[in-house]
């Protein structure tokens, strides 16, 4: 009779392996990543005292204008304008409408993904907008309106990019699937649009959305000016996520069309059950990538007239009181754009794990 013995269980290798194995191990493997780790400490050396100096060790955070006598930040400056970068113009006895829609649009983004119901999610895309609208507008239900000569800042930068982003979602969507189409004709016309779009810059776009949507409308027919810049940035990002959908549309196997097919599903049908959500799962980053530099290039609605936060940097630097303190406000705007950017860049990074089906 065949005997069998138990071997003695071997110990599961240490995960903590000590600081001192990592650091061999990721930046001291051989001499070329050597020379490169010292480099790169060097210029850390070099780089982040003066500027932790400046920013913090020898800035200025509070009192007047008289009490700066560091050579620092001036980020009084920035306390004292404050209002001005977050919410332009806007009355500040108001200011709790926008921030109650701040606080709404954040736990809508965090929510959205767990929402399952897609019906729930189509009704929270189409009332959510609608929601946030009349919150900051007024006019309705006991709101005092405010004219959006008077939005600006933070703001306006989140509502124009908002805007833009939920917006031109459907639109091209419904782009890319035209210039997929058999119809020769409505081929013709998505092609020609977003060709069109893509070959002029954005500030073209908007110079044509103010200029030439007024000329449509009978004579004393009043286009808010906000409006003409929504519409025409939508229609300029939609150009672009058009492509980037379609880029994902030609990464699906064709076996998965003809197994639509096979199902008996009609086009919508197996375009929006089985198609749409692969290509949509492929495209994610780059469809961060094209909502990115949206969010960026909100500066540019400054050339018809709106002042977003960038703006405002540099029309209360214009205040005599607080002249020659732009560097304080630009730093204080590059830090909320890559705050903004880099929470876009990680959240759709959950996305991608929360629908990823590789493992």
């Amino acid at each position: 009779m065949a005997t069998y013995t138990m071997k003695e269980a071997k110990p599961a290798p240490s995960t903590n392996k000590g600081v001192i194995f990592w650091l061999r191990e990721n930046l001291f493997p051989d001499v070329k990543n050597t020379l490169l780790t010292l480099a790169g400490l060097y210029f850390l050396y070099t780089i982040l005292p003066p500027l932790l100096n400046w920013m913090i060790f020898d800035a200025t955070w509070s009192g007047s204008k008289e009490d700066i006598v560091n050579s620092g930040a001036r980020w009084i400056f920035i306390v004292e304008k404050f209002d001005q970068f977050i919410y332009g113009f806007y009355p500040e006895a108001l200011h709790w409408r926008p921030n109650l829609v701040a606080i709404i649009c954040i736990l809508f983004v965090f929510s959205f993904k767990y929402i399952k119901s897609i019906k729930v999610k189509i009704a929270g895309i189409i009332l959510f907008p609608i929601v946030c609208y009349i919150l900051i507008s007024g006019g309705v239900f006991g709101l005092e309106t405010v004219p959006t000569e008077k939005w600006g800042g933070l703001m306006l930068t989140i509502l124009v990019a908002a805007v833009g982003i939920v917006a031109s979602f459907p639109i091209g969507i419904v782009l890319a699937l035209g210039r997929q189409s058999d119809m020769p004709i409505l081929r013709t016309l998505c092609i020609g649009f977003i060709e069109f779009v893509r070959g002029v810059p954005l500030i073209t776009i908007l110079f044509m959305a103010s200029v030439l949507l007024p000329l449509f409308f009978h004579d004393g027919i009043e286009f808010d000016k906000l409006l003409r810049a929504l519409i025409g940035i939508t229609l300029f990002q939609a150009a672009y996520i058009a492509e980037v959908i379609r880029g994902g549309l030609q990464a699906i196997p064709k076996g998965q069309y003809e197994a639509s097919e096979a199902l008996g599903l009609s086009y919508w049908q197996g375009m929006i059950l089985i198609i749409l959500p692969q290509a949509l799962k492929i495209s994610i980053p780059n469809l961060v990538g094209s909502f990115i530099s949206l969010f960026k290039d909100t500066t540019l609605v400054l050339i018809i007239g709106l002042f977003d936060i960038l703006a405002m940097v540099t029309l209360t630097n214009s205040d005599t009181n607080w002249l020659g303190f732009e560097v304080e406000g630009y730093v204080f705007v590059t830090i909320i754009y890559w705050v903004f950017c880099f929470s876009m860049s990680q959240y759709s990074k959950s996305i991608e794990r929360k629908f990823n089906t590789e493992h």
